[in-house]
């Protein structure tokens, strides 16, 4: 019995990774990952002004050029990976439109006015992007704020404290917490979310994959010389194994290809190291505390991926048994992908529900805590025996769903009755 199971386990895992489906989504998905992580250098490479150069020409009639081009460097100097240079420049605004025809250049004119320190105008040739847009805006306005400070005879030395950045401690009074954790968890509540989409997309295709093969080989007959020749339980675990084992290898694919993109995009030149990146994100917080942090919560969400993947395949094959069609299983796979939806979102919103028991409670139901209960850890909102009693309640649901999902499985592979679905699939539970 051991061998036959062998053989369907490795015929089912062969047949998907010799498809033509399987060659060309993965062609295309190397290409796309590949794509999205050098996509500033493709667009250099194509023509594009993704880190072009400009000047902001600024006709200054008020006598406040330096506080402008102060303001603006202040204001851009995390916001605007370009080159800008602001010039001070003495032509008129015709010899300067005429100057940046055809160009991304800008011109600001400052003009002095009487009663309301300063006007403005912002000339361009074409559209402005909307970030530089607001960041030349807002210069403008802290220099009307400087310029009005300054014309109230203010001395120099306290304009300056004025202008200064106001000094801001963060104090928490819990001795147990600190600033740098609250920053990690407000970093994590944002990237976790992201990094999580890839299972919740392979959880998809697991339980349409499951699915679909089960509705093809009822549809063409083929399940019952397979039955004929091995037991409703040996074909049932084997489906499960070989697509699963799929879908890991899968996942294993993806990654591989985001690190050849990431690993490219710092060999290409023009492009920005990814370490910069990265530490650009995550500058201010404590690396090896995030670092141990991760250590702990990446294998935590593993375990809970890999139950999932089980108690989703189970489910979906269970459903699909009980189908004679495509149709059929589309219209038993709505509650699965509900539910897998809800997981997904209340993960993403998991910073909005601090301190909610509610949320808690969630994270303990089979099926969603794979995606939630790490955001949750990851945030700080449940701790390590909150996410055991998940992995044990998920342990529980997947024997229970084996025992009597197998009952449903076995009357229902060779039911090709047009019943309604769902009062089959309740007799044939309570079926012994």
């Amino acid at each position: 019995m051991m061998n036959k199971f062998m053989f369907l386990v490795t015929h089912g895992l062969k047949k998907k990774l010799k498809s033509k489906a399987f060659i060309i989504s993965n062609i295309i998905l190397f290409v796309l990952l590949i794509a999205v992580t050098n996509v500033d250098t493709i667009i250099n490479f194509f023509g594009g002004d993704f880190n072009d150069s400009f000047n902001i020409y600024v006709i200054d009639d008020a006598g406040c050029f330096e506080t402008f081009k102060s303001n603006y460097e202040n204001i851009n100097s995390d916001i605007d990976n370009r080159q800008v240079e602001i010039i001070n420049s003495n032509k008129d605004r015709k010899e300067l439109q005429d100057e940046i025809d055809d160009s991304d250049d800008i011109i600001v004119e400052l003009l002095q006015d009487r009663e309301y320190y300063l006007t403005a105008s912002i000339i361009s040739d074409g559209y402005i992007d909307t970030l530089i847009y607001q960041s030349i805006v807002q210069s403008i306005n802290n220099t009307k704020y400087t310029l009005a400070l300054s014309n109230s005879n203010i001395d120099k030395e306290e304009l300056m404290k004025i202008e200064s950045p106001v000094n801001i401690s963060r104090i928490i009074i819990d001795e147990e917490k600190n600033s740098e954790e609250e920053s990690e968890n407000m970093i994590m509540s944002v990237v976790f979310p992201t990094l999580i989409l890839p299972f919740f997309m392979l959880i998809i295709l697991l339980v349409q994959m499951i699915g679909s093969e089960i509705n093809e080989e009822k549809s063409t007959r083929s399940m019952e010389v397979i039955i004929s020749n091995v037991s409703a339980k040996t074909h049932f675990f084997s489906k499960l194994l070989s697509n699963n084992l799929f879908i890991i290898f899968q996942g294993f694919l993806l990654f591989l290809y985001v690190a050849l993109g990431l690993l490219i995009r710092n060999l290409l030149p023009g492009s920005s190291s990814i370490i910069n990146d990265i530490g650009s994100i995550f500058q201010g917080i404590n690396i090896s505390s995030f670092m141990d942090k991760l250590i702990y919560v990446i294998p935590v969400t593993l375990v809970l991926m890999v139950l999932s993947f089980v108690g989703y395949s189970l489910i979906a094959g269970i459903l699909a048994s009980m189908t004679v069609s495509a149709e059929d299983f589309q219209q038993v796979q709505t509650p699965i992908m509900i539910i897998l939806l809800i997981s997904y979102y209340l993960s993403v919103m998991a910073g909005m529900f601090n301190g909610s028991i509610f949320i808690k409670i969630i994270s303990y139901f089979p099926l969603i805590s794979c995606l939630l209960a790490p955001a949750l850890l990851v945030i700080g909102q449940v701790g390590f025996i909150d996410i055991f009693i998940s992995i044990a309640v998920l342990v529980i649901f997947i024997l229970l769903l084996t025992k009597y999902g197998l009952r449903v499985y076995k009357i229902g592979i060779l039911n090709y009755s047009t019943d309604k679905l769902w009062t089959k699939v309740f007799k044939a539970i309570r079926k012994n």
